[in-house]
């Protein structure tokens, strides 16, 4: 398995086609530039040590270095070793709620942010439990399959946000709808879900859906991540806060906790109910709940090192970059007057 520890400094690998573009305009503005000097072949034989393809191979020298030297940067490991065997614990599913509200700031930095920290911790602390995430706001998606490698949990946790759902809403009972599909209930582990969720909005049965989740043996625990009396919901442009969302009125629209949905939820699911604050996001109290499930075996396959495979690619930028430099922008005139086809006459 292939992934990147530092994988946001591949954005620099978005300069490579402007080092080329730029490369090819300086290219034609010479090549007008010669062509108004006069003819071409006499202009050549002015400037016989002036060669027009060297600078060509050392720029293509010089830009694949640079993106070697990116990908050592983003430091690529590789998994080396694959464990496999039986593990005992339980099948955990984090319903995460990403609509806009969550972006409210009454938890610092606002609530999205404030759960994926607390998750985040989570995932600290979990050994043989395996976990899944799914987000919600209109409709529901699999962020993540149920799975034993906590570094890709942390990993696609990182990529969260509120623009990853194009839909706005928070419909609760499609999110544990698509999170009992995507248990296992093959292998008979003990499940539960975590709801993290303000419930504003609520738009469909999420009543309905907890029952159904428990005829099955899951419990759904929730956390509710907001206040009461609300906060303003944010508007973001180019990623800097421009202003509130407003109602029809013109109104500052507040965001609220809707706190009694939440623990009819928690209550109809057989779980525990915790309202999150700055201080303590309340995972700790589900988790206690959720230790005291019973533990099943099941088969677990995951990759158990990773390898560090940067210095491949810094030396071989560094290779490149040493090429580039011994090779002059200048013709040898000695090589280039050898002509070892020619033919003497006797």
């Amino acid at each position: 398995m292939l992934r990147f520890a530092h994988i946001e400094f591949l954005w620099g690998l978005a300069a490579v086609p402007v080092f080329i573009l730029l490369f090819l305009m300086l290219r034609r503005w010479k090549k007008k530039a010669l062509h108004k000097l006069g003819n071409q072949e006499t202009v050549r034989k002015m400037i016989p040590e002036v060669s027009f393809s060297r600078p060509a191979w050392k720029f293509a020298l010089f830009t694949c270095a640079y993106a070697s030297l990116i990908l050592g940067l983003a430091n690529p490991q590789i998994g080396t070793k694959i464990e496999e065997g039986k593990r005992s614990g339980s099948d955990l599913m984090i319903l995460l709620d990403v609509s806009n509200s969550m972006m409210a700031g009454d938890l610092a930095p606002n609530r999205l942010e404030n759960a994926k920290r607390a998750i985040s911790q989570l995932i600290d602390n979990l050994h043989n439990d395996r976990i899944g995430i799914i987000i919600f706001a209109g409709e529901a998606y699999v962020q993540l399959p149920i799975t034993t490698d906590y570094s890709a949990a942390k990993l696609f946790l990182n990529n969260i946000n509120p623009g990853i759902v194009p839909t706005q809403g928070t419909a609760i009972g499609a999110a544990i709808d698509m999170g009992m599909k995507s248990f296992d209930f093959v292998n008979g582990t003990s499940k539960a879900m975590i709801l993290m969720t303000d419930g504003e909005n609520h738009e469909d049965d999420a009543i309905a859906a907890t029952k159904r989740a428990v005829s099955k043996d899951v419990s759904v625990h929730v956390i509710g991540l907001g206040l009461p009396e609300g906060a303003p919901i944010p508007i973001y442009k180019d990623g800097n806060p421009v202003g509130f969302h407003t109602d029809e009125a013109g109104k500052t629209v507040m965001s609220k906790l809707n706190e009694e949905m939440c623990k009819e939820i928690a209550a109809a699911g057989q779980g525990a109910y915790v309202r999150a604050t700055n201080a303590n996001s309340g995972l700790n109290i589900v988790r206690d709940q959720i230790d005291k499930m019973q533990k099943k075996s099941y088969d677990s396959k995951v990759f158990k090192n990773y390898e560090d495979r940067f210095q491949f690619f810094i030396g071989f930028a560094f290779l490149l970059l040493l090429l580039e430099f011994f090779i002059s922008n200048r013709k040898n005139l000695k090589l280039s007057g050898l002509n070892i086809f020619e033919v003497r006459k006797s």
